[in-house]
């Protein structure tokens, strides 16, 4: 995992869970989702205040998703219209999004 993306924090709460990036001016940007069953997440939701704009955090959120996701064998559904479109964007990660 690279540098930038050890700098998001992981909480999870049960079949809840998201994925943060705290700026030094107290921000948050957001990747939140809920489990599916064992196999899968639903990723419902990316929220990126404007102290983030322009800095890829949506991008990076949605990349350390994808890794764990990949890393833990599980699929991913992205109902957040970011999600689905950096999925669209990324054919790379086809293998992790449920079909």
């Amino acid at each position: 995992m690279s540098a930038e993306l050890s700098d998001i924090e992981f909480e999870d709460h049960g079949s809840k869970g998201r994925y943060v990036l705290r700026g030094p001016d107290g921000a948050e940007a957001e990747l939140t989702f809920t489990s599916a069953g064992d196999n899968q997440i639903i990723i419902d939701h990316t929220g990126v205040p404007d102290a983030f704009r322009g800095q890829g955090a949506g991008l990076r959120l949605l990349t350390r998703a994808v890794e764990d996701a990949r890393a833990a064998g599980r699929k991913i559904i992205p109902l957040c219209p970011f999600a689905a479109a950096q999925f669209r964007r990324h054919p790379e990660w086809a293998d992790i999004l449920k079909s």
